[in-house]
């Protein structure tokens, strides 16, 4: 096994997921398996109970883990399954250690960072890098290990250590470190002492930067005379500094690596050609790297563009719906559009703005009438529902292209309700627990006590009803399948009391669990494309093959035309993600035991 450790420098959220990712994709063009670990030096057991305005989106996997954003790029580009133990925390750490503490395991030691906790970092990466996470069902070849926050965090430094001891552990030949790090651009200068700076650092803590990848938060290349100096003062070869400048697109980037040799230096820093690779991975990386080059290339002759409106509630920090924009990204690369993305807070939408803040009241409405399609992502809490509720009205009555996720399923529903079949104040008990017209209801088995990881998570089955073959767009989106899968994340669902006076009023419930009891996909019959589910199938696309509700929905916003085009390629040759070993009855999820989580805490931006 081969570890390809990346750390950060001077700030946090320079890109140190999108380098390590790509760096990974890169590998995989030569026929390597990868995987990839994430660590996060907070307390929390998981990202499950953090606000998304603080932390941005929580990444749901198939095993139902609650994590770090990051995982999301990882399964993007590398097109790998990941679990929860592929997100590190230090409260996973801790409370590892503890446990054995608590059994007798340290045999009366005195439980330590330095050897316990240091000891269980490294055992996890080892144990949890060995897991086949694609479709070959084969241990990987190389492991990619970021470590998230910067270099000098307090919180960073068992982690730091750990790695520090790791590299003798694996050995020479199987471990090297990439340290990205900011370079400032200050009135066209790019300044070196930061980086200077935090590479001292690291070294002072044992850790020698193989490759320092320097960060300029512009669209202007790393200047020769910048890397000579990053060399120099930085112990390295020229040939280990590499420039990440800013680019057109996130999907340039292992191009960008490539072109500065970035290849070429690991494999023979790790002796990568001594790993056996058959025939078939080659060609299978011959062909990822030729597709790949195939997309960013398409992306820079696209001048068509398609208009999308998110209406949402955390657009004051984008990557609260990272996995949303990459979904409807992948898509338009599928259709031959550019991507012109709109935010729109929810709350904007409402009559009280239309006085407190008209300028914002008539800036969101005027995006959302003029939109291509209207878009209504997942959320929790009352706050912006009703401006929700009035765009889903407006995208359903002006046979706007819509799609609704998780959230923006249930308001459909309730608009709906209120609009078509005149149940005036039909809500959600989670806006109105003492509602008379409850058309949304807390989940039965839901935990009202504990938050953290008490949802409905994880990969869960749908099951298209026989009727739909016939019609649902939806359903040819997803090549015709009659059972199809996709991740979930939530506490409420449809009220059973009202399904037969909703599907009699024309709302067509083409998609329940297995056992026929929840309702998980909607379709309107008489509309262009009005699709909604309760699940989240943004965390489930690829660059190279899109999610095919979201397909859907920017063919239908770029027209008809370009909608039944993408039906009948979906119907010939859609792939589902997921491999199959990954997939498991609703009974037999039921019965998957939860990892153990904290009180009562959650902080949704709302509540």
């Amino acid at each position: 096994m081969k570890y390809i450790v990346v750390s950060g420098g001077v700030v946090s959220g320079i890109g140190k997921g999108v380098i390590a990712s790509s760096t990974g994709l890169l590998l995989k063009t030569t026929g390597l398996k990868v995987t990839a670990i994430k660590i996060d030096p907070y307390m929390n057991i998981d990202a499950g109970t953090m606000r998304p305005q603080e932390h941005g989106e929580v990444y749901v996997l198939n095993d139902g883990g609650e994590v770090d954003l990051d995982l999301g790029n990882y399964e993007r580009y590398l097109n790998v399954t990941l679990s929860r133990d592929n997100n590190i925390t230090t409260g996973k750490i801790y409370k590892e250690v503890i446990e054995k503490e608590r059994r007798g395991d340290y045999l009366g030691k005195t439980v330590q960072i330095v050897p316990h906790v240091t000891n269980a970092i490294q055992d996890w990466i080892e144990r949890v890098s060995k897991i086949p996470v694609d479709d070959t069902g084969e241990v990987p070849d190389v492991c990619i290990v970021e470590l998230g926050g910067t270099v000098g965090d307090i919180e960073s430094a068992p982690f730091v250590e750990a790695m520090r001891q790791f590299q003798f552990r694996v050995g020479y030949e199987n471990f090297a470190l990439i340290h990205v790090s900011l370079v400032p651009d200050m009135h066209g200068e790019q300044k070196t002492k930061p980086t200077q700076t935090t590479v001292h650092a690291l070294r002072g803590l044992g850790l020698l930067p193989d490759l320092i990848a320097c960060r300029l938060i512009v669209q202007k290349p790393l200047d020769p005379a910048t890397k000579e100096k990053i060399s120099m003062f930085c112990h390295v070869a020229a040939d280990q500094v590499i420039g990440v400048h800013d680019v057109s697109s996130v999907y340039h980037v292992p191009l960008l690596l490539q072109s500065q040799g970035i290849i070429q230096y690991l494999q023979k820093r790790l002796n990568l050609p001594g790993v056996k690779i058959s025939e078939h991975m080659l060609e299978r990386g011959h062909s990822l790297q030729k597709r790949w080059k195939e997309l960013t290339t398409s992306q820079e002759r696209v001048f068509d563009e398609v208009s999308i409106v998110l209406v949402g509630k955390y657009t004051d920090l984008k990557d609260s719906y990272m996995s949303v924009t990459k979904s409807l990204e992948h898509s338009a690369f599928r259709c031959g559009r550019k991507l012109v993305l709109k935010w729109v807070n929810s709350s904007d939408l409402e009559q009280e703005t239309q006085f407190t803040n008209p300028t914002k009241y008539h800036e969101g409405w005027g995006a959302v009438v003029s939109a291509g399609g209207i878009l209504v992502p997942g959320g929790f809490g009352i706050r912006g529902t009703e401006g929700m509720v009035q765009a889903i009205q407006w995208a359903r009555e002006h046979k706007v292209p819509y799609l609704g996720i998780c959230l923006g399923f249930q308001l459909a529903v309730i608009e709906y309700a209120r609009n078509v079949c005149k149940i005036k104040d039909a809500t959600s008990t989670e806006f109105n627990q003492d509602s008379t017209s409850p058309l949304i209801i807390f989940m039965p088995e839901i935990s009202k006590t504990h938050m953290g990881g008490t949802m409905r998570l994880g990969l869960r089955p749908t099951v298209f009803d026989a009727e739909s073959e016939k019609w649902s767009k939806i359903r040819k989106m997803y090549g015709g399948s009659g059972k199809i899968w996709e991740r979930h994340r939530h506490r409420y669902e449809v009220n059973p009391t009202y399904i037969e006076q909703l599907t009699n009023s024309g709302m067509s419930f083409v998609g329940k669990d297995e056992k026929g009891e929840r309702m998980q996909i909607l379709e309107l019959k008489d509309h262009p494309y009005f699709v909604a589910l309760q699940a989240h199938p943004e965390f489930c696309t690829r660059p190279l093959n899109p999610s095919p509700p979201f397909l859907g929905f920017v063919a239908a916003s770029s027209g008809l035309h370009v909608l039944e085009d993408q039906l009948e390629i979906q119907s010939k040759g859609y792939h589902p993600p997921h491999p199959d070993n990954a997939m498991v009855s609703e009974d037999e999820l039921r019965h998957i035991e939860p990892v153990p989580r904290g009180k009562e805490v959650l902080l949704n931006g709302d509540s």
